[in-house]
């Protein structure tokens, strides 16, 4: 499976433009990362993202929870009320949910070791 994340970037700069917000005001209202928001909204860093985070910044963007998962696979985003099923078997859907999963960690990791080299970058300056 291909995944877009230039056009998960370009959508999520569009709908920020639209209402008018500050990437600040994506971060919290989405409850996602300030800074993952940002690596997402510029595409700085190439890797996986939880499909928890695309969901949040979907809902808080005012879209389908499915909207930039959609973008993300080149499908067309679900409308706000539309009902999305699952069209995989189990097996399937299953293996997707651990790896979903594993990127939240990985994105959770991240941020955690954002605020260590903040940390180390601070305590090196007062030596």
């Amino acid at each position: 499976m291909t995944e877009n994340w230039s056009a998960v970037a370009r959508a999520i700069n569009e709908r920020v433009n639209e209402l008018g917000w500050q990437q600040r005001e994506l971060a919290r209202r989405s409850r996602v990362s300030q800074a993952i928001v940002r690596e997402i909204q510029h595409h700085t860093v190439e890797r996986r993202r939880s499909a928890r985070t695309l969901e949040a910044l979907s809902i808080a963007l005012g879209w389908h929870p499915q909207h930039l998962v959609a973008v993300l696979r080149g499908r067309r985003p679900p409308e706000p009320d539309e009902n999305v099923g699952d069209d995989g078997d189990t097996v399937w859907s299953r293996l997707e949910t651990i790896d979903l999963r594993l990127n939240e960690l990985a994105d959770r990791l991240d941020e955690v070791d954002t605020k260590l080299n903040t940390v180390i970058e601070h305590v090196s300056r007062q030596r």
